[in-house]
């Protein structure tokens, strides 16, 4: 950039959109990080460039060079050029002078190119030159440019700048009383007693401004609360209908129940697999959120890789288009691995289902190795397609939570944006990766890699022989009407009698008559809620050695153990299975109750159906 001084690139941003100069800036403050820069040189050096860039903004051919010169030490530089007459404001060039180690501008004749360069020392720092730029290069690389942050950005930039043009006007006035005060000494008391006024204001100013930041402060918190609330209410809201929806279909389905026209068929049938869908896209909309706050957690389990292909085969062997071969093999080199059935099954449906989505000649192919050994062992999928690609610009944004590449491919086929950034994040959380690969009219290669033993396996529980069934005989405490027909049907034949309470008010009077084996309790219910009916129970002579089984939409962070001591099991509402129900009965014979309550959420999901 400077033929007399060497210089190492660090980044080059065109700045040719609005967000541009916000990129440049977060860049710049990446760069200041890196190279040691840090405080108030940082803040002066990234809002002098970023008022650069706004006041230069629409200039033909403006681009902006981050770089590490060797002039005078080591400084940091950002060099803006552009072409044709645009000269930036004299305000900023004075403030440049004043704030930064070095503000040149340099104009040249005709069109250009014109040069602004800004530039601050940096410390002395423990590595040559070039290893420093390598590192701020990579510094670089990560740069977030959240969406979020950018018109809070914007709006400090805005105070910074009044802020400076205040002091300015300070300085100015400060000068006029200097110049008074070497004239005569008559006036020194008055002209201390107006600086020292105005120094007051200023420090009211800043004082006002720390509170007004405080406050915002406190209003995020609240928002954030807010959000883990709402997600708290629509776990349950959503959940429980559409629990419900898929388990009558399932019913009307059964081939035990009474025969429907082929036509009725088909209409149930899409019945359930809509609200199969719609299950599929609250779960993944919660699992984001609770991924992003840190409390999605694997369940660590052995997983039979066979089963688990065979069962995504069948799930989505029916959703290839005409002429698309759907590949997924019987025979995998991988037997077993240590992971969250769950989660695993989702990524890999979520990319299947995206290659499908896309592919409309050709294939979809999955293939399962295995590499490494031991603790270091590895289960590797690829799933590579056929179809229309994905643009070389888009491979990273397709991460992007909601970010859908637009193009005439998308018609017909609606989405979330969501399929991928939740693979890679469930990826993650199994201690993996997910890395794409694509080209546009080629098809497009997703490759997952997860440890295949991350963990000891998981010790299988001891059960019981079976017989006519585990219990002689349940009862059920739960409001949902629509829930209590479906969860009937999953219990019938796990118990000789079971009876149905919808009025809380009446749980307990019901459990002393009854007497059941086993008590089946929701959480919320209108009235005494599960947590009441739980300790009423547990404070009856008659009814408190009755073993009590807690069924609930909420997820197991949103269920207060505390309140539920001595209760048998927790159990999430949209991952029972009739084999679950018939393990949790089964060990009521051979557990004790305790004073505590097992963990939230024991059961094992299936993956081919999650519904009661």
């Amino acid at each position: 950039m400077i033929a007399d001084a060497p210089v190492h690139e660090l980044a080059t941003v065109l700045l040719a959109e609005e967000g541009d100069v916000i990129t440049l800036r977060r860049c710049t403050q990446s760069a200041c990080r890196a190279a040691g820069l840090t405080g108030s040189p940082l803040v002066r050096l990234t809002t002098v460039v970023s008022e650069a860039g706004e006041h230069l903004k629409g200039a033909p051919d403006l681009t902006a060079h981050l770089c590490l010169e060797e002039r005078d030490g080591l400084r940091l530089a950002v060099h803006f050029t552009w072409r044709k007459a645009h000269r930036p404001p004299a305000a900023l060039l004075t403030a440049a002078s004043r704030l930064l180690d070095d503000g040149l501008l340099r104009l040249s004749d005709g069109d250009g190119p014109h040069r602004l360069v800004l530039a601050q020392r940096l410390p002395a720092p423990a590595a040559s030159a070039a290893e420093l730029a390598g590192e701020v290069r990579e510094a670089l690389t990560g740069t977030d440019t959240a969406a979020d942050l950018i018109e809070a950005l914007r709006s400090q930039n805005r105070h910074l700048l009044a802020a400076l043009e205040e002091s300015e006007r300070q300085q100015e006035e400060l000068q006029r009383l200097n110049a008074e005060l070497e004239e005569t000494n008559a006036g020194v008391l008055a002209l201390y007693s107006e600086l020292a006024s105005e120094l007051e204001e200023t420090n009211s100013g800043v004082v006002a401004l720390y509170a007004e930041l405080e406050d915002k402060t406190r209003q995020l918190e609240l928002a954030d609360a807010y959000k883990t609330r709402f997600w708290a209410n629509v776990s349950h809201e959503l959940r429980s209908p559409v629990n419900s929806v898929i388990a009558l279909a399932q019913l009307l389905l059964d081939t035990a129940a009474d025969p429907l026209s082929a036509e009725q068929r088909q209409q149930v049938a899409m019945v359930h697999a809509s609200g199969s869908t719609l299950l599929a896209l609250v779960d993944e909309l919660l699992d984001v959120a609770k991924a992003e706050s840190g409390r999605l957690e694997p369940h660590l389990a052995e997983v039979d890789v066979r089963s688990l292909l065979h069962q995504l085969r069948g799930m989505l062997q029916s959703t290839a288009q005409p002429g698309v071969d759907l590949r997924i093999p019987d025979e995998v080199p991988v037997g077993t691995l240590v992971t969250d059935e769950v989660m695993l099954a989702r990524i890999l449906r979520n990319v299947l289902s995206n290659a499908l989505k896309f592919t409309n000649d050709g294939s979809v192919v999955l293939d399962v190795t295995g590499t490494g050994r031991e603790e270091d062992a590895r289960v590797v999928f690829r799933v590579e397609d056929t179809g229309v690609g994905i643009p070389a610009p888009d491979i990273e944004r397709v991460f992007e939570e909601f970010y859908q590449v637009r193009g005439p491919h998308q018609r017909g086929r609606p989405g979330t944006g969501l399929g991928l950034p939740y693979a890679r994040k469930l990826t993650e959380l199994l201690g993996g990766t997910l890395t794409l690969d694509s080209e546009v009219g080629r098809g497009t290669r997703v490759t997952i890699r997860v440890p295949a033993r991350p963990g000891p396996p998981a010790a299988a529980e001891p059960r019981a022989a079976s017989g006519h069934g585990p219990v002689r005989s349940v009862l059920v405490i739960d409001d949902d009407q629509a829930f209590v027909t479906a969860f009937r049907a999953l219990v019938q034949d796990l118990a000789e009698t079971v009876t149905t309470v919808t009025d809380s008010a009446e749980a307990v009077a019901a459990v002393a008559r009854v007497r059941p084996d086993a008590v089946f309790l929701d959480i919320d219910m209108p009235g005494p809620d599960g947590y009441e009916v739980r300790r009423l129970l547990a404070a009856t002579p008659s009814t408190a050695g009755v073993p009590v089984i807690v069924l609930t939409a909420l997820e197991a962070g949103a269920v207060d153990l505390t309140r539920l001591a001595g209760t048998r099991a927790v159990l999430n509402k949209s991952r029972l299975t009739a084999s679950v129900l018939a393990d949790t009965l089964r060990g009521l014979r051979t557990v004790p109750p305790t004073g505590q309550t097992s963990a939230a959420d024991q059961s094992k999901p299936s993956t081919a159906k999650e519904h009661p």
